[in-house]
């Protein structure tokens, strides 16, 4: 009895009291990586994670996979100061095991710096079989800035003759990309929302949209209703003559509208029309890919039903001669 009324005398230690009454081998104790099952309540988010965490196919057989063998592969986390634990690496397997109907997770709990913590999230990640461009860009952002503040620069027996290769070669070392690809990806960043995602949709290329990321976010905005309205995606040529313009100060609307619908080689004849002139007769929030899908299948069904109206008519005709 008296044993229990001490603990509850003795309220646990704050991190404060820690650093003042814990001794100095304890302390290390703590910092020791370690692996236990935490609640995923607990976990949140690395902030700005760049990498998407998406419930599709790939999503639901790794939920399979752990409903039947449980997680293989622990997550890795950090403690966070005010409590709780931040997600390092392991987004999709945290959605993947909550999907297979899971509470806890098995999780590494190691201390790292802010640093540390950003270049071991994109590391881990690198492995995957299919990077977006969007995620490329802001995980090589951060993890660019996260080596500058480290100061890393290759040792002087790696350099060759007469140059110096600082954090963005080392980093293009690491995941296969000459530094100036580094530097394209990265002006990805700078490119709206909108048009990123034509981006990771491959319609427009890597070398245009790092031109189209040089113009101002209005400009980005007409660029994207020139591309809507005309389905036409800029060439590299395209987009450097509209990022010159943009330079000089004298870009217009219809600069980018008359550029983007020059015909390009091998281009194949379109039927172009203004999106607002049908948009009326679609849901909100149809995109203009999907306004497009729409109308061709109702091309396709009319053309069906008009050889089923001439087969129609022409049985109506035998049987008016057999009469």
């Amino acid at each position: 009895m008296k044993e229990n009324e001490e603990k509850m005398h003795f309220p646990k230690m704050s991190t404060v009291d820690k650093i003042f009454f814990s001794t100095q081998a304890q302390r290390d104790e703590e910092k020791q990586e370690r692996v236990e099952m935490l609640d995923m309540s607990q976990i949140s988010d690395f902030p700005n994670h760049p990498y998407q965490v998406n419930d599709d196919e790939e999503m639901y057989n790794m939920a399979d996979s752990i409903k039947e063998n449980g997680l293989i592969h622990p997550v890795i986390v950090r403690p966070k100061q005010n409590g709780g634990y931040e997600m390092i690496s392991g987004h999709r397997r945290k959605r993947a095991n909550e999907l297979a109907g899971n509470t806890k997770i098995k999780a590494i709990i190691r201390e790292l710096t802010d640093d540390e913590a950003i270049i071991l999230m994109v590391d881990s990640n690198k492995q995957r079989e299919k990077v977006l461009p969007s995620e490329k860009a802001f995980a090589y952002k951060m993890k660019l800035e996260a080596m500058k503040h480290q100061g890393k620069q290759l040792p002087e027996s790696l350099r060759p003759l007469g140059e110096k290769l600082y954090s963005i070669d080392i980093l293009g070392e690491e995941v296969g990309e000459s530094g100036r690809n580094i530097q394209r990806y990265i002006r990805l960043t700078e490119l709206i929302p909108d048009i990123l995602q034509l981006v990771d949709e491959e319609k427009i290329k890597l070398r245009p949209a790092v031109e189209i990321s040089y113009l101002k976010k209005d400009e980005q905005e007409i660029l994207l209703d020139a591309i809507e309205t005309s389905i036409a995606y800029p060439s590299h040529a395209q987009a450097i003559r509209i990022r010159k313009k943009s330079e000089d100060n004298t870009l217009t609307a219809d600069d980018i509208y008359d550029i983007l619908d020059e015909e390009k080689p091998n281009q194949k004849e379109q039927i172009k029309f203004k999106v607002d002139n049908v948009r009326d007769y679609f849901p909100k929030g149809y995109t203009t890919e999907k306004m497009q899908n729409v109308m061709q299948k109702l091309l396709e069904d009319t053309k069906v039903s008009r050889e089923e109206y001439n087969l129609l008519l022409d049985k109506v005709q035998r049987i008016n001669q057999e009469l």
